[in-house]
């Protein structure tokens, strides 16, 4: 419950930060240019840190029963170091070669925001040293049951951010990078602490080869799969740098939202689903697996489908809400609000994605999940180049929404086929009654809306909380059972 707690505020944080950003700066060239300086090394590198993640505790795990404490020591000393390698190299590349890498990212980008984006990689790539060895040592102390201190440090990160754009507000733009920066320095340290404490010793090895190879042999298929993300994101961004200023930040504000919204979702969902998934699956009983699942695909819709209608319904209204101020002006809200209706589109299906992933894991099968991640995103990527023209950074979001429906949909196609024995929906009826239930209760709340609209925040308000009982109302009505385990969470 705690770690729930906290990895709620942790993102919170992340989103106020964001809010802050956008109070300051607003869709200005600044913007433009500090999203995506800071975003191209995740863009690089987070398919590296997810899979070494991901493929080092099973490693770990096995070495420590076979054979002991101290060989799974020089196992995560050897780690680290091959991640220290990986990061100095490329860091090293990106400060060098900042100004072709955003020529390269971000076409679109010219005189002073091409100089400026340059300059926050080159700070933003140093960041990444820290980053790397953190995931090692986080997966560390999560085989020694801790996790609160490494989650808790999120909150430097964040703050840290946070407060170098209040002061690089006051100051130069050039501080904000470095918000970044030390953050993850502070939070790199608390977690090397941490794991200081609980008997690691860092020390400096030459055998690296044993510990690369299991690595790489666990973690390829994660890798190519965060990478086909990575490769989606990188399209948006460099399509969207090449339009008028400030749509990359549009399409930034945008989606930060959908994703909080689907994060959450999934977090809550995934955690108390899938522990049930893989013993059910281990054991091959179906019985329990397909009830499990049909729990999970319901809570995901009951949850996701309110989102999806109201998030598009009130684009406008809530864009205002949440971020003019400052410097995002009408003119900001009018950019960001087009980007986020087409977001919403795709809600439930990025949701439902990331639990049918389990359910693929659950089966030990992680191929498959990567085919359709591939296939979605050249459908991104053909429909970013179809849209793009009509409806300019819209098309861009309306394409990732797309490119998610046909994802999820793959994915439950090759399910049915791989095993014919599972049932992720107990009934279609369900299914339509939650939808019907959505529509009516997000429907029945803009009359309301309009009848408030001279008091925007109030009519906001008011209109989604008669929109929330309306839905509760209906759900009971319908007699839909996943409402009472929403009620016990």
């Amino acid at each position: 419950m705690l770690m729930a707690l906290l990895t709620l505020g942790v993102k919170c944080l992340g989103f106020a930060r964001e809010m802050v950003l956008a109070a300051f700066f607003g869709t200005s060239y600044v913007t433009d240019a500090y999203v995506m300086g800071t975003n191209i090394p995740g863009t690089l590198f987070a398919g590296v840190f997810t899979s070494v993640g991901v493929a080092f505790l099973p490693l770990f795990s096995s070495i420590v029963e076979k054979e002991g404490e101290e060989a799974g020591r020089r196992f995560t000393n050897e780690t680290v170091q091959l991640v220290g390698i990986i990061t100095v190299f490329f860091s090293l590349l990106c400060i060098v070669f900042a100004r072709p890498i955003i020529g390269f990212f971000a076409s679109g980008f010219e005189g002073e925001t091409a100089a400026l984006a340059a300059f926050y990689l080159r700070v933003a790539a140093s960041y990444v040293l820290f980053y790397g060895a953190t995931s090692v040592l986080e997966s560390f102390l999560q085989y020694k049951g801790i996790f609160l201190p490494q989650t808790a440090a999120g909150y430097l990160q964040s703050g840290c951010v946070v407060l170098a754009v209040v002061i690089s507000a006051f100051t130069s733009h050039y501080y904000m990078a470095y918000g970044l920066l030390i953050g993850s320095a502070l939070r790199a340290l608390v977690v090397w602490r941490v794991a200081a404490g609980k008997g690691l010793r860092l020390q400096p090895t030459l055998r690296v080869g044993g510990a690369a190879k299991k690595i790489i042999l666990l973690a390829l298929p994660v890798f190519i799969g965060s990478t086909v993300n990575q490769i989606n994101t990188f399209v948006d961004k460099w399509l969207a740098s090449g339009l008028p200023e400030g749509s990359v930040s549009a399409l930034n504000y945008s989606n930060l939202i959908v994703t909080t919204i689907t994060a959450l979702t999934v977090t809550v969902v995934t955690t108390i689903i899938y522990p049930r998934l893989t013993q059910a699956a281990a054991a091959e009983d179906y019985g329990t697996y397909n009830d499990a699942a049909a729990k999970g695909m319901n809570i995901i819709l009951i949850i996701g489908a309110p989102f999806t209608l109201g998030c598009m319904l009130y684009a406008a209204p809530a864009i205002r809400l949440i971020y003019e101020r400052g410097a995002f002006n009408t003119a900001s809200t009018e950019l960001t609000a087009g980007a986020f209706f087409f977001y919403s589109i795709g809600i439930c299906a990025i949701a439902l994605n990331a639990l049918l992933c389990k359910v693929y894991y659950s089966w030990q099968d992680t191929r498959t999940p990567v085919f359709c991640g591939i296939v979605g995103a050249c459908l991104n990527i053909g429909l970013n180049l179809l849209l793009i023209g009509a409806l300019a950074h819209r098309g861009l979001a309306l394409a990732s929404s797309l490119a998610a429906l046909c994802n999820c949909s793959l994915l439950i196609l090759l399910l049915r086929r791989k095993h014919p024995a599972l049932r992720l929906v107990r009934s279609g009826a369900e299914v339509l009654k939650i939808a019907l239930a959505a529509l009516l209760a997000v429907g029945l709340s803009w009359p309301l809306y309009l009848l408030l609209r001279a008091h925007a925040v109030a009519a906001l308000l008011a209109a989604v909380a008669l929109a929330g009982l309306l839905y509760l109302l209906l759900l009971k009505l319908f007699r839909i059972e996943e409402l009472k385990m929403l009620r016990r969470l």
